[in-house]
């Protein structure tokens, strides 16, 4: 199993402008992310609009994804459905073309329903039936159902769940998972806004959107914290919080993908409901970009 750690990209799905696959173009954009010191790529995330994509297009982005993803780096493969006979079908489907980790989201359509209990079945009943190694995945601001650390923490037992990624963005939650996960469960967090106070308090690492278009300085950030240079790590963080925030909370997806547009990958349209940036958020994007990736003096 690859070592589940360091700064992993998030990467969103390719649409072209009728908002159909544009499988190419994702394969362009992950070259280019891998001449980084990325360890690997999430892909069909909440970045990659898993939601709005059909079952057929989920593998054909997977297939696509691990043909272009150097054989080193992680692929972690977002197969959480709300089901769980379909998180199955699609975890078969990853694990036979060859992805690395089920990255699995909690189920929450019927949220009332979604009880510890309810849970704890569910992703058990993957971790056994899955070939390869589960994730867990908590992001309430979407699900709107938080996975406690305890909770996390005795899924962790089992030997086919090996990891967390917890974007809440609660550094003490975080701290507890990693106080108590036993040593060979990874926690990862997905907010890049607290990476570094993450790395401190245990995490492994982190599953980030904003590493598409930072990669440099999130990588940069991990380094520096591996070497216990704190002063360089604090500063690379203050850099990050401008632009991890503005293709967030701020413009999101679509923000991102401008952004994407604008560094001359291929960040293209969101597909519907969600709505493109203007041109005018787009330059505004480029003029943090530009901030957040300056180089400060010691820096380099």
């Amino acid at each position: 199993m690859k070592d589940l750690s360091g700064i992993i990209a998030a990467i969103p799905t390719s649409f072209d402008h009728q908002e159909e696959l544009a499988l190419d173009r994702l394969a362009d954009n992950i070259g280019r992310w891998s001449r980084s010191r990325l360890a690997g790529f999430a892909v069909l995330g909440s970045t990659g609009e898993f939601v709005y994509l059909t079952q057929e297009e989920k593998k054909a982005v997977l297939g696509r994804a691990r043909e272009a993803i150097p054989p080193h780096r992680i692929l972690l493969a977002g197969t959480g459905c709300e089901s769980t006979r379909e998180t199955l079908v699609l975890t078969r489907w990853a694990a036979n073309v060859g992805a690395d980790f089920a990255l699995v989201v909690t189920p929450a359509y019927y949220k009332r329903a979604m009880t510890p209990e309810a849970l704890r079945a569910h992703y058990l009943e993957v971790a056994e039936q899955s070939p390869i190694p589960v994730v867990l995945y908590n992001v309430p601001a979407f699900t709107m159902l938080n996975l406690a650390p305890e909770l996390a923490i005795e899924l962790a037992s089992h030997p086919n769940v090996v990891g967390l990624k917890d974007s809440s963005g609660d550094v003490l939650q975080l701290q507890e998972t990693c106080r108590l996960a036993p040593r060979n469960f990874s926690v990862l967090t997905g907010a890049g806004g607290v990476l570094l106070a993450s790395l401190a308090v245990g995490a492994r690492g982190a599953i980030l959107g904003v590493a598409n278009v930072a990669y440099d300085l999130c990588t940069d950030l991990w380094e520096a914290f591996r070497q216990g240079d704190w002063a360089r790590a604090r500063r690379l963080q203050n850099q990050l919080v401008p632009i991890n925030k503005a293709v967030t909370t701020d413009h999101g997806i679509a923000g991102l993908k401008s952004l994407l547009d604008g560094l001359g990958f291929y960040g293209g349209p969101p597909r519907s409901p969600l709505r493109p940036v203007s041109s005018d958020v787009q330059e505004k994007l480029m003029e943090i970009h530009a901030r957040a990736s300056k180089v400060e003096v010691g820096d380099s």
